[in-house]
């Protein structure tokens, strides 16, 4: 019988598993269906389209006769209601519905709005939140005939935004709840190169600040951020990052473990509920590395999660598992910066600074390499994954983790 597979989201997971699916299973019905209102872009890109270095040419991946030409059906702005799981059924706002054999759910986030946290005009016009094409579109425009700009969020995020005030000579104000960015991944002094680079753009870091509430004019336009020490930050154009609520209000009367942190998976992207899968961004993943739940939002992340999914799905049966070590880089400043693994969840860091511009951390939990950062020089990352790929103890050989040259050999043989 001619299987049929919905994929609700034509991110790069959703994408990358209609693909594998047409590959695994020719003759099968494959139905993608999305709410925006054009195919893949590159979400890499679309930030260098809002600073105005792109025109929207490359950022598209895929025409809609991409989709034609292997037999996937698309369905452009449908917004998905509700899921059937008993009858295998996809509900949608139109009165549409969509039978499915297997479903995948690859349906992202939502930028989350300060208004989630009692700040007042946190969505007035000229708030910016930064996650689709048509946000970027909107931040371009805007930021073009901007002043002065206020940033929210210290994290990988917030930091395009900076990009983005630093090309178009916005005159900005950057945030910070803390004493530095990305508090949870580097120390002051791996983080004042950060810090560096943004003065650098035009960007001046504020630090033990944030946003109170944010002022606006009669015509409902953001002037001015007041932050919790009664600081008034003029601007005309504002950016928040402040993390994802992901996409799952259509699961809420099902018995797919899910909220708005995600949706939980084992590691071959299958959730509790019989032929429902899920990938991206969205997914609370069993680590294979870790040896328990993870989430990665990474572009590379998510096109290996729908690909692991397609595959299962297309078997009926777990024949490849999802292990991946991510990366993440930034590429704004005049040097290198990469992030790999899991930065933030080590029990134990070590970390070396070699001048003003080169800076390497590495995090371990249980002795073993977990992930890390690095700025200036990337050389040490494939030697890095591979330690976390081999799970091999190293907690009383950190030495050689910081080492110019990572040289394995050095190291202990890993235990069988």
């Amino acid at each position: 019988m001619t299987q049929s597979y919905v994929i609700l989201g034509d991110g790069i997971s959703g994408s990358s598993a209609a693909e594998t699916l047409r590959e695994e299973d020719p003759e099968a019905d494959v139905t993608v269906i999305t709410d925006e209102g054009e195919p893949l872009y590159n979400r890499i890109l679309i930030k260098e389209f809002a600073k105005g270095k792109l025109p929207e040419a490359p950022i598209s991946i895929h025409s809609e006769d991409w989709y034609d030409e292997r037999g996937v059906n698309l369905e452009l702005n449908t917004h998905v209601t509700d899921v059937d799981t008993d009858a295998h059924e996809v509900h949608a706002y139109d009165g549409s519905t969509y039978e499915y054999d297997k479903l995948l759910v690859a349906t992202g986030g939502t930028p989350t709005s300060l208004s989630s946290f009692g700040v007042e005009n946190a969505d007035a016009d000229g708030v910016h939140h930064f996650w689709t094409f048509q946000d970027a579109r909107r931040i371009r425009e805007h930021a073009e005939d901007a002043e002065q700009g206020v940033i929210v969020g210290a994290g990988l995020l917030g930091i395009d935004f900076a990009a983005v005030c630093g090309a178009q000579g916005i005159d900005a104000k950057y945030l910070m709840r803390g004493n530095r960015w990305w508090r949870y991944a580097l120390s002051l002094e791996g983080a004042e190169i950060i810090h560096d680079g943004l003065r650098s753009k035009g960007v001046e870091p504020v630090f033990d600040s944030g946003v109170d509430r944010f002022e606006v004019d009669d015509d409902g336009r953001v002037e001015a951020a007041i932050d919790p020490n009664g600081e008034r930050f003029e601007c005309d154009w504002a950016g928040v990052a402040i993390g994802l609520d992901f996409n799952v209000e259509f699961l809420e009367d099902t018995p797919v473990e899910a909220d708005h942190s995600g949706i939980v998976v084992d590691e071959f992207m299958q959730t509790g509920v019989e032929d429902v899968y899920a990938a991206g961004d969205i997914t609370r993943f069993h680590d294979t590395i870790l040896g328990e739940q993870a989430q990665n939002g990474s572009w590379g992340s998510a096109k290996e999660q729908g690909q692991v999914a397609a595959k299962n799905m297309a078997s009926d049966d777990e024949v490849e598992e999802f292990r991946w070590v991510s990366s993440y880089s930034i590429t704004h400043f005049g040097f290198p910066f990469l992030s790999f693994g899991h930065p933030t969840e080590g029990d134990d860091y070590v970390e070396r600074k070699y001048d003003e511009g080169t800076y390497r951390r590495v995090a371990l939990k249980d002795g073993k390499v977990i992930g890390g950062v690095l700025i200036g020089d990337l050389a040490p990352q494939q030697k890095l994954k591979q330690l976390i790929r081999e799970e091999r103890d190293v907690g009383d050989q950190t030495d050689v983790l910081l080492a110019e040259q990572i040289d394995l050999d050095e190291l202990a043989p890993a235990q069988q």
